[in-house]
Parts: C-alpha cells; structure tokens; sequence
C-alpha cells in the first residue's frame, strides 16, 4: 500500500473504532481541493498543524486530521484483519479504483471502496439498476429481465442487494452466467464470496446498516453503471426516488425509468429520464450508443 492509500484510509476510515471520527465526505472535499494549492507538497516530513494552519484551518481541526493521519498502528490491525475476512480495500488513488465513479463523483467520490470478491469484475462494462424493497409484479419482471438481458450481452449488473428489485435483477444475472457488483449498506465482511460476485461497501468493510449508509451508497451505484435503470420508485419518498433525483440533477448517468405508467416514472421523465419497456432491454448498447464517452 502506497503512502497516498495510506493516507486516504487514515482520513476516511473509522478503522471499526466507533469512536475514531473520520472526515467526512466534504471535509475531505475540501481538505483535497487545497492540498492541491499548497506551494511545496510535503514530500520530505509529515504533515504537521502549522502547515493545515496555512490552509486556513483553525488549530482544532488542524489538530484533528494531524491526528487521524497519526493512527498507522489501528489502520495496521485493521488492513490485516479485514484480508483475513477477504475484505481489500480499493482507495481512490488505487489502480483498481473504479474510472467512472473517480470522473463522475469527482471529489464526492468514497476515498475507499472496501471489496470482497474477484476485483476483476470492476474492469467490465456495467449497467446499474435500482428499485422498490416492496415491487410490483410486471416491475419485478423488468427487473429480472434487466439481470437476464445484463447477462446475455456480457454486461456486469450493478445493485444494492436490497429485497425487492435488486435482488431480482441480480438473482436473474447469475442465474443466466452473468456477473454482478453488490454495493451493500452493511457489514461487508459477513458476505460468503459467490461465483461471479463483488461486494462494495463504502469507507469500512464492518459498520452496520443505517439509514445513511443505505443513502449515500446510491451515488456509488449510479455512478458505476454507463446508465441506471430504475424498476419502481415512489415519488417523492424512499431511497430510489433520492438516488434517481440526485443522479438526474448531478449527471451521474442517464437514466431509463420502467415505462410503469406510475406517477413517479412520469416525474422522473419530466426530470430527464428516458421512459423505457421491457422489451427495449434487448439491446442496451442502442439505449446509449456512444458507450465510450460515458465511462
């Protein structure tokens, strides 16, 4: 592991100490944005309080990031034990680290993926797919149909193993010799490894599910895949209506909504997103033909 990895684990990470306070995703944000504007990098010595200082933070988060950089021992112990659990983590300066998600989140982006399972499997072309805990029958169809289709052109499913339409779409992938990306809101670490399956979880492999976990993972989602196919939402509520909306405003990926007649489809098509049939899922290159410039 490179010192930059290093570097990015010891700000991001809670390293499963509950009582480690890791920077958050803006704090990071702008901690990165005027790294970049230092005069010398720091290449010779450690960062220290008074260079932070310079930046413009006062001395108390000066302190506080000098001191998160200072826990090599924890990240140590806890690099090592997630390999035994198969768990890699995968920072945003790392070579395996996902493209599309580096250029379409920018510095929004995880500073770690922690995955378990073959990392091969991130290098593939990929559609995402989300949708309803609680889904409707044709919405289930479409969905799966979205998992078969994925597998029988070669396309790698990406989802978030949610009950519901994630798992249709992904059951029916690996049911027809496709692959699938699980990016889980959960503890990585109690994930069996599966033929054809990686696991993604965002910043630690062992915290728990919350609510904010399951939240802030969607942009992960969305990003990974060259479009987003949503199954079923609600409008206005829920985890898929919040991912959708804050891809269509950010411009994540193009969206395809299941041509459902809902409420929320014809929302999300007066927002940008393309209204789609099943049978449109036949050929997914001819939804976006010039596949390269959104990778």
């Amino acid at each position: 592991m490179t010192a930059r990895e290093r570097g990015f684990l010891l700000l991001t990470s809670p390293l499963g100490d509950p009582n480690r306070k890791p920077l958050s995703v803006a704090q990071f944000r702008t901690l990165a944005d005027r790294a970049e504007k230092m005069d010398q990098p720091m290449e010779d010595r450690e960062l220290c309080a008074a260079d932070l200082m310079k930046l413009g933070y006062d001395m108390q988060m000066a302190e506080r990031i000098v001191c998160l950089l200072e826990g090599n021992a924890a990240l140590q112990r806890y690099v090592s034990r997630g390999r035994q659990l198969d768990c890699i983590p995968v920072t945003r300066v790392s070579q395996a680290y996902p493209y599309a998600v580096r250029k379409r989140l920018g510095l929004d982006a995880p500073g770690c993926l922690w995955a378990k399972g073959d990392l091969n499997i991130l290098s593939s072309q990929t559609i995402s797919l989300v949708g309803s805990r609680d889904i409707m029958s044709n919405n289930r169809i479409f969905a799966e149909m979205a998992g078969y289709e994925a597998a029988r052109q070669g396309i790698t499913l990406v989802s978030g193993d949610a009950r519901g339409a994630d798992r249709a779409a992904q059951e029916a992938c690996l049911a027809s010799g496709g692959k699938v990306i699980c990016v889980v809101a959960d503890e990585l670490y109690k994930y069996p490894i599966r033929k054809n399956v990686l696991y993604l979880s965002e910043d630690s492999y062992d915290l728990p599910f919350s609510s904010q976990r399951a939240l802030s993972r969607n942009r992960v989602i969305h990003a990974l895949g060259y479009l987003t196919l949503v199954a079923q939402c609600t409008a206005g509520a829920g985890g898929t209506w919040d991912g959708t909306t804050r891809n269509l405003r950010n411009g994540w990926s193009p969206v395809f909504c299941f041509d459902d007649g809902s409420a929320a489809s014809l929302e999300l098509q007066q927002l940008g997103a393309t209204l789609l049939k099943t049978e449109q899922l036949s050929n997914m290159a001819a939804l976006q033909p010039d596949i390269q410039k959104l990778i």
